[in-house]
C-alpha cells in the first residue's frame, strides 16, 4: 500500500483558510486531537497506589538483559512494600528527600516506589557525576539518604548523608559485605511500614533541567503522568536503554508502562555490540531511543540476518532534533517498524506530544500530535501575539502535567510559567492543517542577522544534505555591522576535497541571501551530548578563542 512521507514544510503560510476544531481562533489555544483522559479525583491517591490499582494481565514487570534474572508483577508490590519498611526502619519519614545516584538496574523502580511509598520524594543524578556536582544537589533540595553504586558510598557518607550501596548484579547473595545494608533493607526483616496521609498535591520527586535559562535547577513535580501511556499493554516488551535518572526514561519506563502490565527489559549500559541480540533474544516490541542510538541501531540493522529485529514494531525518538537523512536512513533499514517522534520536557513531566502513523500515512518527521489533556499556543517571539497553524513561533505549554515550581527559584519560576499556567518552552513550532507539531529550534539559539531570524536547524538540514558532508552545526559569531552572523561546523568525508567556499556556495543556492553561511569551520566531530543535542556552548567559545 502506498504511504506518504512529509517532512517540515516549506512554508509557514497556513495552507488552508478553513480553521479545524481542535484550533480557537478566539482564544488561539490549540487542544490535543486526542480525546481527553479522565484523571484521578481523589485528593488523597498517591502515585504508589495509583500505579498499583491498575487492572492488567501483565506477568513478567522487569528483566535484566544481562543475566536474564527477571520480577514478576505479582513480586513487584511486595518487594517495594518491603523495601519501604526497611527505609521506615531506618528513619525516613514523609518530605525527607532521598538521591537515587544510580545506572539502569532492575532495583531502581523498586527503590523509586518505595520511597514515595513512605510519603519522602525522589530526586535523581547522574551516576557519573562527579562529587561537586552531587554535593550541589545534596544542598540544594536537602538530601538525607542516597542510594548508589558502590564505589561511592564512602565518599558521601563524607558529606554528611547516609549512603546505601546498591548490586550491579543481580545476586542478593554476593559475599560483599559492602551490600548488606541493601539486602536488609529488601530482605522483608521489618514488618509492614505505616503509611502517612499522602495527598495527591505533596511533592513527589525533584528532577534537575537546565530549562530555557541554561542554568541547571531543581523542578518540583507533584504527578507523573502515567495515564498518559495507556495506549500500552501487557503483550509490549520494551527496552530499556534510556537512563532512569532522566525524566524521559523515569516517566516511561518506571512510571508509566509499569502501570499498564508491560514488560521491560533493562540494559544497565548501552552496548552497541549486544543491541541486536537483547532485542532478538527477549522479543523487544518497542525501543524508545535518542538520535545517537538510532544511528547506532540503523547501522547494526543494515548487517544482520533477515530474521533479526523481526520482533520490533515500533521506534520512537526523543530529546533532540534529528536529520531528514537520519529518518530515511532508519525508515530503509527497518522498513517493518513504525517510526515516529515525541516531545517533552523535564518541565513536563516529558508529556507534550505523541507521535501517530497510519498505514496510509507516515507523518515520521513531525514530533506528533498534542498528548492527550494538553493545550499549547504559538506565540511570535517578538511580542506576546498567539499565531494560528502554519505560523511558526514559541512553543507554549498547560496542562496537568506540568511541573508545580522551580526550587528555591522563584525569579526562575515567574520567567518560566506565567499566571494562567502556561509554560513557555523556549522551542520554536509550527502545526500543520492536520494538527501535527513540528520543531523548529530553540529560541535561544535563533541567530539574528540585520535584524533577521534564523534558525540553525533550517542550515544543518542543508548541509547534511551534501554528499560530502558526514555532520555539521551551525551557530553565531558576533558582528559589529550585522550584529551576528552564521557560522556552520562541518566534518567532511574522510578523503574529500571540499572547500571552504564551495560549502557557503552550495547552501546560498538553497536558501535566501539573508540565511547565507558566512563562515565554516572544518573540524573532525561535532560536541555533542549522550542524547545527541550540539552542545553549541563549545562551538561558540571556539569561535571565541580561533574567529
Amino acid at each position: 500500500m502506498a504511504t506518504s512521507l512529509n517532512f517540515f514544510p516549506e512554508t509557514s503560510e497556513p495552507k488552508t483558510t478553513h480553521l479545524p476544531d481542535w484550533y480557537s481562533p478566539e482564544t488561539r489555544i490549540y487542544s490535543s486531537t486526542y480525546s481527553s483522559i479522565s484523571l484521578p479525583t481523589d485528593p488523597f491517591l498517591d502515585v504508589v497506589s495509583f500505579i498499583f490499582s491498575h487492572q492488567h494481565d501483565g506477568v513478567t514487570a522487569l528483566i535484566d538483559s544481562s543475566s536474564g534474572y527477571s520480577i514478576s508483577y505479582s513480586k513487584l508490590l511486595p518487594l517495594v512494600q518491603s523495601m519501604a519498611s526497611g527505609l521506615h526502619h531506618l528513619g525516613v519519614s514523609q518530605g525527607d528527600v532521598v538521591l537515587l545516584l544510580l545506572p539502569n538496574s532492575v532495583y531502581f523502580p523498586i527503590i523509586f516506589f518505595s520511597v514515595l511509598y513512605l510519603g519522602a520524594i525522589v530526586t535523581t543524578m547522574n551516576p557519573l557525576s562527579n562529587m561537586m556536582e552531587v554535593k550541589k544537589q545534596i544542598v540544594d533540595c536537602g538530601v538525607r539518604f542516597v542510594f548508589t553504586l558502590l564505589e561511592n558510598v564512602d565518599k558521601l557518607q563524607k558529606l554528611g548523608v547516609h549512603a546505601i550501596g546498591v548490586p550491579e548484579n543481580m545476586d542478593l547473595d554476593s559475599e560483599k559485605t559492602g551490600f548488606l545494608s541493601f539486602r536488609k533493607l529488601i530482605g522483608g526483616q521489618f514488618g509492614k511500614a505505616p503509611r502517612p496521609v499522602i495527598r495527591q498535591q505533596d511533592t513527589a520527586a525533584i528532577m534537575y533541567s537546565s530549562g530555557t535559562t541554561g542554568v541547571s535547577k531543581g523542578v518540583l513535580f507533584v504527578r507523573f503522568e502515567a495515564s498518559q501511556y495507556e495506549y500500552s499493554s501487557s503483550k509490549n516488551v520494551y527496552l530499556a536503554v534510556l537512563p532512569m535518572f532522566h525524566i524521559y526514561g523515569l516517566s516511561l519506563f518506571v512510571v508509566g508502562l509499569l502501570s499498564l502490565g508491560s514488560s521491560i527489559v533493562i540494559m544497565r549500559r548501552f552496548d552497541a555490540s549486544e543491541l541486536v541480540k537483547v532485542i532478538d533474544d527477549y522479543g523487544v516490541t518497542h525501543f524508545p531511543v535518542v538520535p545517537p542510538i538510532l544511528t547506532t541501531l540503523t547501522m547494526r540493522a543494515k548487517h544482520v540476518c533477515e530474521n533479526s529485529l523481526q520482533s520490533l514494531k515500533q521506534v520512537s525518538c526523543g530529546a533532540a532534533p534529528l536529520s531528514r537523512k537520519t529518518i530515511l536512513d532508519f525508515v530503509q533499514a527497518l522498513p517493518h517498524v513504525d517510526f515516529v517522534q515525541g516531545y517533552g520536557m523535564t518541565e513536563s513531566t516529558a508529556v507534550g506530544t505523541r507521535g501517530f502513523n497510519n498505514e496510509k500515512h507516515h507523518n515520521y518527521s513531525s514530533i506528533g500530535l498534542l498528548a492527550p489533556n494538553m493545550q499549547a499556543k504559538v506565540v511570535y517571539w517578538n511580542s506576546d501575539s498567539s499565531l494560528p497553524p502554519g505560523f511558526h513561533g514559541e512553543l507554549w505549554l498547560r496542562g496537568p502535567a506540568i511541573m508545580q515550581r522551580y526550587i528555591n527559584n522563584v525569579e526562575a519560576t515567574n520567567m518560566t510559567i506565567d499566571k494562567d499556567g502556561w509554560l513557555r518552552t523556549g522551542d520554536i513550532v509550527c502545526f500543520d492543517e492536520d494538527g501535527y507539531l513540528y520543531l523548529s529550534d530553540r529560541l535561544k539559539e535563533i541567530i539574528k542577522y540585520k535584524g533577521y531570524q534564523i534558525a540553525p536547524a533550517d542550515l544543518e538540514a542543508v548541509l547534511i544534505s551534501h554528499p560530502e558532508i558526514l555532520d555539521a552545526a551551525v551557530t553565531s559569531a558576533a558582528d559589529e555591522v550585522c550584529g551576528e552572523i552564521p557560522v556552520a561546523f562541518v566534518v567532511r568525508r574522510h578523503g574529500c576535497t571540499l572547500t571552504k567556499g564551495a560549502v557557503i556556495d552550495f547552501v546560498a543556492n538553497q536558501v535566501a541571501p539573508y540565511k547565507k553561511v558566512r563562515r565554516v569551520v572544518f573540524t573532525e566531530s561535532i560536541p555533542k551530548s549522550a542524547a545527541g543535542k550540539i552542545l553549541r556552548k563549545e562551538l561558540k567559545s571556539f569561535i571565541s578563542s580561533r574567529l
